[in-house]
């Protein structure tokens, strides 16, 4: 499950924020008694793992799935909270080229009391140049950057009596801890499963989940295979389970899917009982004019299409802009509009700062030049 955090800027700062409390008191005394040279010149010759700056980890193991999936086992480093729910997600930035490329990945992993490592499962995507990398590219023993456990859907404590997870292809990962901390907590009692992929050699997990469901009499599995079945149709769902109205539904997938879902549950008045997580943005909802966007900090330029987000069009220029999910969920990628108009590529909403006029923050990972503009970064 893909989505995006940075350690730049913004990022950091909220990474920081996100820190317990007393990591964040021996960092700023680190920072103290390590002047004038700064605390990871001396953290570093300890460990690698160690930083004053960010949250760093190493991969330990690099497991491969099915698919041209792999999962990435991880050590974080000082400072990492293991505090997550099972459904967050986190970032990751791994250096090609002598640059750091960051997405975000759903942990696949379940939270321990004994926590001391985590561990994302990856999908390489054709289009996807950060994914094929972390699958194939990524050795045992590479230290990247993390960015904190973030996301709100998650599985409560206690989890309810009744539960439906309706998920496709890569969408079973933030799902996959779910079921592993039921398991762990022996609550696996009323669950159904419904899966979709496009084959046996695609389902990721498959044997797991063939595992759980024979030591679970309560979890039932219906796994679909659309090359031969076709697409579920949620408008059929009664027939793999009936009682789903009954139940809360945590659904991940492509966004035809859910947005089918949020139809069918909102025409059924059941949305309250119907929690989804979206991999990327839907930015099919409004068209920009395209301009020429100046980044002010920097003092560069680069004229965008209507198509590219500001905050892509930063990154194309080689400007450093804070980002989380790249979904316009975390406001990770807030950054002040100095003036000219920008238009929400969401609902094709236009943000317009006049010359002079106060600024208004934006988020740039949903965002795209709606005539010339300047940004605060």
């Amino acid at each position: 499950m893909s989505r995006t955090p940075a350690a730049t800027g913004g990022e950091r700062m909220s990474t920081e924020a996100r820190l317990p409390r007393g990591t964040r008191r021996l960092r700023a005394a680190a920072a103290r008694f390590t002047t004038p040279l700064l605390p990871d010149d001396y953290l570093s010759l300890i460990s690698p793992l160690w930083s004053a700056r960010e949250l760093r980890g190493r991969v330990v193991e690099v497991v491969p799935e099915a698919g041209d999936a792999a999962t990435l086992v991880i050590k974080p480093g000082w400072g990492w909270p293991f505090d997550s729910a099972p459904g967050q997600y986190i970032g990751i930035a791994v250096e090609v080229d002598g640059r750091f490329h960051w997405r975000s990945y759903s942990l696949t992993s379940p939270p321990t009391r004994h926590q001391r490592h985590v561990s994302v499962t990856v999908k390489a995507m054709p289009e996807g140049f950060l994914s094929r990398h972390l699958v194939s590219g990524v050795a045992p023993g590479t230290v990247v950057r993390l960015a904190a456990p973030r996301g709100e859907f998650v599985l409560p404590d206690p989890p309810p009596e009744r539960i439906l997870f309706l998920t496709a292809g890569s969408g079973i990962t933030p799902i996959m801890a779910m079921l592993r901390t039921l398991h762990r907590r022996r609550t696996l009692s009323d669950v159904v499963l419904v899966h979709s992929a496009p084959d046996e050699r695609e389902t990721l997990f498959a044997d797991e989940i063939d595992r759980l469901a024979r030591e679970h009499p309560g979890l039932r599995v219906h796994l679909r295979h659309t090359a031969r079945d076709g697409r579920l149709d949620l408008a059929g769902l009664d027939r793999v389970c009936a009682d789903w109205r009954g139940r809360q539904a945590w659904v991940c997938g492509p966004n035809a899917m859910l947005d089918e879902a949020e139809r069918v549950w909102g025409d059924a008045g059941l949305g309250d009982r119907l929690h989804v997580e979206r991999f990327s943005a839907d930015l099919t909802g409004g068209e920009a004019e395209g301009g020429t966007v100046t980044f002010a900090t920097s003092g560069r330029e680069v004229d965008a299409d209507g198509a590219t987000t500001l905050l892509e069009a930063g990154e194309g220029a080689g400007v450093a802009l804070p980002f989380g999910c790249r979904m316009g969920i975390c406001h990770s990628c807030v950054v002040p509009l100095r003036s000219g108009a920008v238009r929400d590529l969401r609902d094709g909403t236009e943000r317009r700062i006049e010359r002079g006029a106060p600024a208004e923050k934006i988020q740039t990972c949903v965002t795209a030049a709606a005539g010339d503009c300047v940004i605060d970064s």
